[in-house]
């Protein structure tokens, strides 16, 4: 199995249009299409190995236990049909719209000073496709597999990581997962700092509230027995937009493009929750873009009160990371680029994919004293001379050319079936 696997990840990175199994097997030597195939798609190897063995080497590239974060995030893979394991209409929010697509939630572990990874992932099944017996059959679905939410597969991860002993300084996700109670709470329970995203129309106490059962303001009637607070919560965007003053323009790091400037603000306040009940001391962290003074971003943190707004502010902006390492997934290593239906399939494809990217990243961290400006892309493109390559035959020529005709056969053929049945 070991040696498929490794020609399925040669594939990956020689191959840079179309990524298949078929254009694999024109890249690499000694490869089959069936084989690969087989791998893939329907070998019982468990990758569950795979990724605790990764998240450990991660830990020795890239561990610190003060900058090295967990990023959560998700990501939309279109795909036509709807066959293909957990497709539906959902929303993507890399393509910005309601789609046919299959959602993947990712973790990514990155340390500003050295780079970003992807460290694991999770296919989200909609409720539709959990309780469907017929698809959940015929894509391999395990029985144990119940209806989980994105926040849910992505708090399985980040518990798996702390476990397997990856050092990080806090996790940061966006308004999607921030904005759940439950989920920052589980983080804080577990002794975690967490940096959230939380849309502007999040409620939140200025300060600590006083409370007290209130009154009864008539003689008849019951007698008012829970507490209320003494004053009235308040939107983020509406307790910013109170205290311009506080705004300062800060530097946050050196980036490719050049450097990386922000206004930033930052104040201690108490989150609510349901029937505005107070719920935690927390910094209020926002951010406002240079060019765009409306354009602002809301976080909450569990960060100590001594914590600088320099800190603050580096934490904050450490979600670039997590759509760097999808981006240089897709592009480097096709990770949205695949034929595969079933649940097998999808895990053994983005764990491949994972190692991969792992892979270039410790070719270019290696190279970096000898060229101080090279890419995950450059590390593919060396990779990519270097590689050995099939060298095809006229014999070979003939066999693709004969599969392509079958293709198009079979597929008019589909197509005068499905007409002839209308």
């Amino acid at each position: 199995m070991s040696e498929q696997a490794m020609q399925y990840m040669a594939g990956q990175i020689q191959t840079t249009v179309r990524r298949n199994l078929e254009q694999f097997t024109l890249k690499v030597p000694n490869s089959n299409k069936q084989s690969l195939q087989h791998v893939v798609s329907n070998s019982p190897w468990d990758d569950d190995p795979a990724i605790v063995q990764l998240q450990h080497d991660v830990a020795a590239l890239l561990g610190d236990p003060t900058h090295g974060a967990l990023v959560l995030d998700e990501s939309g893979i279109p795909k036509e049909g709807a066959h293909s394991v957990g497709v539906a209409r959902q929303y993507s929010g890399a393509l910005g719209k309601v789609d046919n697509c299959q959602i993947g939630v990712f973790l990514v572990y990155a340390n500003p000073n050295l780079g970003a990874t992807l460290i694991d992932r999770r296919l989200y099944l909609p409720k539709a496709w959990v309780q469907d017996q017929a698809r959940r059959d015929k894509a391999g679905i395990p029985p144990d597999i119940t209806f989980q939410t994105k926040a849910q597969l992505g708090w399985e991860m980040i518990r798996r990581a702390h476990a397997n002993g990856l050092v990080f300084g806090f996790v940061s996700m966006d308004a999607h997962y921030g904005e759940q109670p439950w989920l920052r709470h589980a983080l804080a329970g577990e002794g975690l700092i967490y940096m959230a995203e939380i849309p502007k129309t999040r409620r939140i106490f200025a300060r600590e509230p006083i409370m007290r059962i209130p009154r009864r303001r008539h003689r008849q009637g019951p007698r008012p027995r829970r507490a209320r607070p003494d004053i009235h919560p308040l939107t983020v965007e509406k307790f910013v937009k109170d205290h311009p003053a506080a705004w300062q323009r800060l530097k946050v790091r050196d980036t490719e493009r050049g450097e990386l400037i922000a206004d930033f603000a930052a104040w201690r306040i108490w989150s609510v929750i349901d029937n505005n009940q107070p719920d935690a001391d927390l910094w209020l962290i926002a951010r406002r873009d240079l060019l765009d003074p409306n354009d602002i971003s809301y976080a909450f943190c569990n960060a100590s009160k001594d914590a600088s707004l320099m800190r603050l502010a580096q934490m904050l902006c450490t979600r670039y990371w997590v759509e760097r390492a999808l981006q240089n997934a897709k592009s480097e290593a096709g990770l949205d680029e695949y034929e595969l239906r079933g649940w097998r399939g999808w895990h053994h494809h983005m764990t491949l994919t994972l190692l991969t990217m792992l892979f270039l990243l410790e070719l270019q961290m290696s190279l970096k004293d000898k060229a101080p400006m090279i890419t995950v892309q450059d590390a593919r493109e060396i990779l990519q001379e270097i590689l050995p390559k099939r060298k095809i035959t006229e014999k070979d020529l003939i066999a693709i050319i004969r599969r392509k005709h079958q293709q198009r056969f079979d597929a008019r053929q589909a197509h005068v079936n499905r007409a002839n049945s209308s």
